[in-house]
């Protein structure tokens, strides 16, 4: 498939135009609406930007080519969603393009095989796009797609037997749309999410969610088409999906990814002088600074434009010492994955107020209110953190009602904060019975439920443990006539990693 993009200028009236050789080789119903580019993969494609050398267009080509060769999957996703169980890297992109445009589940490769299990039944998943290491996760019998060879090539393991797709050449498909456009109120994500009750939600982001969000992004930290982005967090996390790879590619910047976060080589990239924008959660910058601790020197970072930092609560002595060490500022911001998720921000063009939340980003309201529900309240007085806009989810896949409520059109976060007379917020705290550990949610709730299946388990109690690299640890309480090791083995085979206790103890029935 052959992608021909004209832009006039950057957010502005576009023609796109993608031109087959040679007739499909099966039925598709995607790409016939009236703006094919309110369809996130198809803007990303129109983009023009790169992830680790490799053009949008020529991945996004890759995803469609992969639907319209292979009856199998088309046949696997019909009337159903897909998953992406996938590192952060180019097939990422790959995979939401052969989404053909439905809700795709974005499971997290750290999550432990009953957790993909239940949120690929929970949301009626046909088949999942992943790697051939990620593949003994999944579900006995799911088809699956194998994308290690993306773009070039993919595995479809489906219907008893495995099919390798040729990615190279393209059957395409004629497109026109404007750059810019809407995004589709249709589903576009589902990630799992706000566990309060004890069981996970997936929660709903159509493509105008995600376009909204990326594209409030692009405004508040200025970024344009010379921009290179080094994505350290996973796309699995809409954070890093948002921030690190849908804006960027909007722009028509440079994305180098990292799967596995490697400090030493990252500050490595950093050093080199062509990464400009850098995002990710305390403990990242954390541990950066610790390997330039060990290394006894400032370490400059001369083209780093952005350093935008997120996921929890950040100190603001973590900001002073990045500014020593880097030369550069640190600036935080607040989002959640109901509203795709950035909120607030220290916008690039306004000064950098440390321990501060930052200002409401474009094309998002802010208020403060009761938390009993209630009325907005004035500036130094805290309260519940709502938001509306274009970026707030719709709903959930099921179970709303345990989910984060809506009221008055606002979404209520279940986070305290506290609106400042410069127009900033600062976080207090939170309401819901939830904590951070390396920048993911945890929901004591939920390792409780978990816990409790296990044989000889009467009651658990978990409690978060301040921990300065990574916000907090897990400490796991456990009445029952059970050993710490098995309760141990119990949750390395039931939770994903960053749900592990750091500390059990175990006490008679």
């Amino acid at each position: 498939m052959l992608f021909h993009i004209t832009t006039d200028s950057r957010y502005t009236a576009s023609r796109v135009s993608v031109r087959p050789p040679a007739p499909p080789v099966f039925p598709q119903r995607p790409f016939s609406m009236r703006d094919p580019l309110s369809l996130l993969p198809l803007a990303l494609a129109a983009g023009d930007g790169h992830i680790d050398g490799f053009p949008a267009t020529q991945l996004v080509a890759a995803g469609v080519t992969l639907l319209q060769r292979c009856a199998p999957l088309v046949r696997a996703l019909a009337g159903r969603r897909a998953a992406i169980l996938l590192p952060t890297g180019p097939g990422f992109l790959v995979a939401l393009a052969a989404c053909e445009g439905r809700g795709a589940v974005l499971v997290n490769p750290l999550a432990a095989p009953p957790e993909v299990a239940y949120q690929c039944r929970d949301a009626d998943v046909g088949a999942v796009f992943t790697i051939a290491s990620l593949v003994p996760k999944l579900p006995a019998g799911l088809p699956c797609v194998v994308l290690d060879a993306a773009p070039r090539s993919a595995t479809v393991l489906a219907d008893g037997a495995g099919r390798e797709i040729d990615l190279g050449s393209h059957v395409g498909l004629m497109l026109e749309g404007e750059v810019g456009i809407e995004g589709a109120a249709e589903e576009a994500a589902i990630v799992y999410t706000s566990a309060m009750a004890g069981t996970p939600l997936g929660a709903i982001l159509t493509h105008e969610n995600l376009l909204a969000n990326a594209r409030s992004t692009i405004e508040a930290s200025r970024a344009t088409a010379d921009d290179h982005m080094l994505a350290l967090l996973p796309f699995s996390h809409l954070f890093g999906l948002t921030v690190t790879g849908i804006m960027p590619l909007l722009t028509g910047g440079r994305v180098t990814t990292m799967g596995r976060f490697n400090p030493v080589r990252a500050l490595e990239l950093l050093e080199q002088g062509t990464v400009t924008q850098l995002v990710g959660v305390p403990a990242v910058f954390i541990a950066l600074l610790q390997v330039a601790a060990r290394r006894g020197a400032r370490v400059p970072m001369p083209a780093l434009r952005v350093a935008m930092c997120g996921g929890a609560p950040l100190d603001p002595s973590v900001q002073e010492q990045w500014a020593e060490v880097t030369g550069s500022e640190l600036r935080q911001g607040y989002g959640l994955t109901e509203a795709a998720p950035v909120c607030l921000f220290n916008h690039v063009d306004d000064v950098n107020r440390h321990g501060t939340l930052g200002r409401p980003f474009p094309g998002v309201d802010v208020a403060i209110c009761k938390a009993d529900g209630g009325a907005e309240l004035p500036v130094g007085v805290g309260g519940e953190i709502c938001v509306r806009g274009a970026n707030v989810s719709p709903g959930y896949v099921s179970g709303g009602a345990d989910g984060l409520p809506r009221r008055g059109g606002w979404l209520r976060t279940g986070d305290i904060g506290v609106a400042n007379a410069d127009g900033t917020v600062s976080f207090v705290g939170v309401l819901k019975p939830m904590f951070t550990r390396s920048g993911f949610n945890v929901y004591p709730r939920e390792i409780e439920r978990a816990v409790l299946e296990l044989a000889g388990v009467e009651a658990v109690h978990v409690v978060p443990v301040p921990e300065p690299t990574r916000e907090n640890d897990i400490l796991l309480t456990v009445r029952g006539d059970v050993t710490p090791d098995a309760v141990r083995r119990w949750c390395e085979g039931r939770l994903s990693s960053y749900k592990q206790p750091a500390e059990i103890r175990v006490t008679p029935a």
